[in-house]
């Protein structure tokens, strides 16, 4: 499937803090802690668990959530696909829509049961 700018914006104005219960949800459903999740969603974005928990109080975008971020240099080998987009063929024009699939791909790991060295693509 093709992101569209309409779907990259929506995506944008949506509330991390809004999304962040339910990612948490399901992880601890399946076993995992709000610290794997943290520890995933650091990885990712720089980000420690101080940080991640100002961007819920404060009710921030995706859009301002990943523009602060200082993404992992080897964020690019998340690779698959998370409802039904390919993260690899997502246009760089679309990139908060991109990060956001690239955390949730690494979070469905977690979700999954995969130890933490793969998720955290430790060469």
């Amino acid at each position: 499937m093709k992101v569209t700018a309409a779907k990259n914006e929506k995506v944008a104005n949506m509330i991390f803090a809004s999304i962040y219960p339910l990612y948490l949800a399901r992880l601890e459903k399946n076993g995992r802690t709000k610290e794997e999740l943290d520890q995933v969603i650091g990885w990712l974005t720089g980000y420690d668990n101080n940080m991640i928990q100002t961007f819920i109080d404060e009710k921030v975008t995706f859009e301002v959530f990943f523009q602060k971020a200082k993404i992992h240099p080897n964020a690019h080998l998340i690779k698959g696909v998370v409802c039904g987009y390919r993260i690899e063929e997502i246009e760089d024009e679309f990139e908060v829509y991109k990060r956001c699939r690239q955390m949730e791909k690494l979070i469905d790991e977690l979700a999954k049961g995969r130890k933490m060295e793969k998720i955290l693509r430790v060469a």
